[in-house]
């Protein structure tokens, strides 16, 4: 079963995009690729897995495509689409971008496309990630992260838009969209927001592992390289991040010494050759946040006033409340609770949990307890995490009464 999962998730966006190209809808090539592995899960541990995982996926996919599309419709052009399967065309060279993955992710990053479009899109279709787990990184309803995701696969269908293997020239253009996508997929596995595993190291492995093939691509482009270094410093402190039962443990709380050193030490390094060049950009800036806290040894050694000004800086050039937030945490160690909380219940965030848990901590650090304990309480309600949830249940049980 293991093995099932794996070469799925390795073969999935592989399977999808074929599908696609071949019969020009997106929403057959899904159906078609998730009926694949109904059929693979029948059958794979019972005859093992074939020795062409991908070849045999496609294929399978295929004929659920070509059966859909006989039942749906009878019109010619449909049946045309459907006899398609006998292909001859050559494959595509797959250009600059070697990696299946990181290709077929620069694919899905079209520049047609409305920017949270793409990254939506493309984090359905290659990242793996569910429709209410992108929904919640984007902290949008499910609602209307289904219909944007349906948009832009209309728009693909309806503008012809190819899934072409993009050249050297494309990738400027749809860097941003990539290292969005990459981003929010290790954040999935820094932090799941749903299903049974609190963090998922298959998440933020993958999306290590590809910023590092998109530096090699694009080595002059200092997003790319603040994002591996922001990515390595948040991953290195991943082994400490849970207690024993399954509590997170908060950065302030974590063990030091279990941080991964050798991962830091990357980390700093790509975030001084980041500010060297002088050119900051939002991933470079949170690197360099991180940097900050990793440098601490002890969390009463951090420097609280060189975070605020990157908080500060990044605002400047990335003004979201999320943002403000963090500045906010900053705010609270420098001038006090009383400050923070005056800048937190100014943000429009009622509607995602880390507002309310941050609200809850000042609330609690002023001994309004009652308040503090409300908090709490919503907090737990917008999060799956479990152990977020373990988290901010003890929290709050520690207020008595």
């Amino acid at each position: 079963m293991e093995s099932l999962e794996r070469v799925y998730r390795e073969e999935f966006g592989r399977v999808v995009a074929s599908l696609t190209r071949r019969f020009g809808d997106l929403d057959v090539a899904e159906d078609a690729a998730g009926e694949a592995l109904l059929v693979a899960l029948g059958r794979w541990p019972v005859d093992g897995v074939p020795a062409n995982p991908g070849g045999w996926l496609t294929t399978t996919a295929t004929r659920k495509a070509i059966d859909r599309l006989r039942r749906e419709s009878h019109r010619d052009a449909k049946h045309q689409a459907a006899h398609m399967l006998h292909d001859d065309t050559p494959h595509e060279a797959t250009g600059v971008v070697e990696d299946d993955r990181l290709r077929l992710i620069f694919t899905c990053c079209h520049p047609a496309l409305a920017p949270e479009a793409r990254v939506a899109l493309t984090l359905r279709l290659l990242g793996g990630l569910t429709v209410p787990e992108i929904a919640a990184a984007f902290l949008v309803p499910e609602t209307t992260m289904g219909q944007r995701i349906t948009r832009a696969k209309r728009k693909i269908a309806a503008a012809h838009i190819p899934y072409r293997v993009p050249c050297a020239a494309d990738l400027p253009a749809r860097v941003d969209a990539v290292l969005a996508v990459l981003y929010l997929v290790f954040n999935e596995g820094y932090l799941s927001t749903s299903g049974d595993a609190p963090l998922r190291e298959d998440l933020t492995a993958e999306a290590i592992r590809l910023a590092r093939i998109l530096r090699g691509l694009l080595p002059d482009a200092t997003e790319v390289t603040g994002l591996l270094a922001l990515m390595l410093l948040i991953d290195a402190r991943r082994t400490a991040r849970l207690a024993p039962g399954g509590e997170l443990i908060t950065l302030a709380e974590q063990d030091r010494s279990r941080w991964d050193r050798a991962a830091i030490d990357e980390g700093h390094a790509l975030v001084r050759e980041c500010l060297a060049l002088g050119r900051p950009g939002r991933y470079q800036l949170l690197a360099a946040i991180n940097a900050v806290h990793t440098d601490a040894r002890d969390v009463r050694d951090t420097d609280w006033s060189q975070i605020a000004a990157l908080y500060t800086q990044l605002a400047g050039i990335d003004p979201n409340p999320i943002v403000a937030l963090n500045r906010a945490v900053a705010i609270a160690e420098l001038d006090g609770p009383e400050v923070a909380l005056a800048l937190v219940d100014a943000l429009p965030l009622d509607a995602y949990h880390a507002w309310h848990a941050t609200r809850a901590d000042l609330l609690r650090r002023l001994g309004r307890s009652e308040e503090a304990r409300a908090a709490y309480d919503r907090a737990l309600g917008l999060s799956d995490n479990a152990a977020e949830a373990a988290y901010l249940s003890r929290r709050r049980d520690q207020l008595g009464g």
